[in-house]
């Protein structure tokens, strides 16, 4: 990793991707990189082509919004020839602009490792792209861990509330795979593998020592004692009872009907108070008011189980990291949004709040 005189001082460096070239991409990195504040905590190097940024630039100016200058950026440039150029048109995603995108992913993978950054930052790509162009991933998450040749990593969901401060944290146990076959794919093995990465990564990259992790179940009221689904009752509950023995310096709360779930976070996000009732007897109320309050992380057996309420709460404030990596990677929780770039409309709240974070977990493992 980069050096330094004083590791508790450190500045985190951070490589930047541009994304699909064609997307808010370019767009939102340097409405972003306008922001001084970035640069007062870490280091950025963006991964990219100059000549795309300054296009957009050039575009955008005149509509007097603050921007970075491009020539002014520490980059990666990775020129792309006139034929390419002209094929790159903002909003219209294809193959050639999704082989650019990976191209800027892997540099950028490839110097991370080398040990010139400590993490990266992915603007985001169009899958459907990267499939035109012959790469066939799920997304950016499954390319990072190949590349670093892993096969433990999970997705944790971040997002700091503007109204409260507090912090959302939630990891899906499944991702990209279609619902009927979540059931499947869920197993005693895989729910170890989840827990064990979120617990590391709380530990490790919040300082949060004997974190509190509320755990989902999978069927409408978890099963209903096999009424609504046997999936709880056949190995969920059971799996959960080992997992609290084997990690008692962690509270393991579940499993919690999925509808119910997100009412305590949602509480902490917007800052209604919690409910507790008055029964008379204190150490009851102490436990009521426990369980009522919101937890560290969220596990969420499935997809659109936890991005749902996530995107509900945190659209613009939810930040996307690979947890299981040798590095830091983070990503804004959006997509493309193909119809609005380079509109000069795109919004670039996610994408520092992904620096931001990156940089704050950056940080924690450097000291």
């Amino acid at each position: 990793m980069p050096s330094s005189d004083s590791p508790q001082r450190q500045r985190p460096h951070l490589a930047l991707t541009m994304g699909d070239p064609a997307s808010i991409g370019p767009e939102i990195i340097l409405k972003a990189l306008a922001d001084g504040n970035l640069t007062e905590t870490c280091d950025l190097t963006v991964i990219g082509t100059r000549s795309l940024l300054s296009q957009t630039y050039q575009k955008l100016y005149s509509q007097g919004q603050p921007l970075a200058d491009p020539e002014a950026l520490s980059m990666i440039d990775i020129p792309l020839d006139a034929n390419t150029l002209r094929q790159i048109i903002p909003g219209q995603g294809n193959a050639v602009s999704g082989k650019a995108s990976f191209t800027y992913l892997e540099t950028a993978i490839a110097h991370t490792l080398e040990g010139k950054f400590h993490g990266i930052v992915t603007a985001p790509i169009a899958k459907s792209c990267w499939k035109a162009a012959g790469y066939d991933y799920p997304g950016q998450t499954e390319v990072l861990a190949k590349k670093a040749q892993i096969d433990r990593y999970g997705m944790l969901f971040v997002g700091r509330s503007p109204y409260t401060g507090w912090t959302l944290r939630t990891l899906l146990a499944t991702t990209h795979i279609p619902l009927n076959q979540v059931s499947q794919t869920l197993t005693p093995q895989l729910m170890s593998l989840k827990l064990e990465l979120l617990i590391n990564c709380l530990q490790q990259d919040f300082a949060i020592e004997h974190p509190k992790i509320v755990i989902s179940g999978l069927n409408p009221h978890s099963g209903e004692n096999g009424q609504l689904g046997t999936e709880e009752k056949d190995w969920l509950l059971p799996w959960l009872e080992t997992a609290k023995k084997q990690y008692p310096q962690v509270e393991l709360i579940g499993l919690i009907p999925p509808d119910t779930m997100w009412v305590n976070p949602a509480k902490a996000w917007y800052g209604n108070p919690l409910n507790v009732s008055q029964t008379g007897d204190p150490s009851r109320d102490q436990t009521t008011l426990r369980m009522n309050q919101p937890a560290d992380a969220y596990l969420a057996l499935y997809h659109d189980q936890g991005l749902i309420p996530v995107k509900l709460m945190a659209f613009d404030q939810a930040i996307n990291t690979t947890i299981g990596l040798p590095f830091i990677r983070t990503s804004p929780d959006h997509g493309t949004a193909f119809d609005i770039a380079s509109k000069g409309i795109a919004r670039e709240s996610s994408l520092k709040a992904a620096i931001e974070l990156a940089g704050e977990l950056t940080q924690q493992r450097l000291k």
